[in-house]
């Protein structure tokens, strides 16, 4: 948590705060929102109870995906009379972009 610092002073030092961290061997970390997801890879998540609030430290490297709604999916496959998948494929390539998407299925 405190880079550079002597590990045992930062313990008690958040001890002496009513401080606690706990590190989560996690794999992956995913957080979404409504237009994205965060995807972190290689984190180090850490969460630290202070105060009886918990909070997460999460760090890593991330990459940052569209979320493709199943409407927004639906939407092209009746615009551009495709399959489930070829709708998929081009929001994906086009990030997200209904019209680019419905364009890009029907050339």
């Amino acid at each position: 948590m405190f880079q550079g610092m002597d590990p045992r002073l930062v313990k008690q030092a958040m001890k002496k705060m009513g401080m606690k961290q706990e590190d989560i061997p996690a794999t992956e970390v995913i957080i979404k929102t409504p237009e994205k997801q965060f995807i972190i890879k290689n984190p180090h998540v850490a969460k630290v109870t202070m105060m009886g609030e918990e909070s997460f430290q999460i760090t890593g490297e991330c990459e940052e995906a569209s979320v493709i709604s199943e409407e927004d999916i639906q939407t092209v496959m009746e615009q551009a009379s495709c399959s489930k998948e070829a709708a998929k494929r081009a929001l994906e390539k086009s990030k997200g972009d209904l019209a680019q998407a419905i364009l890009d299925v029907q050339q």
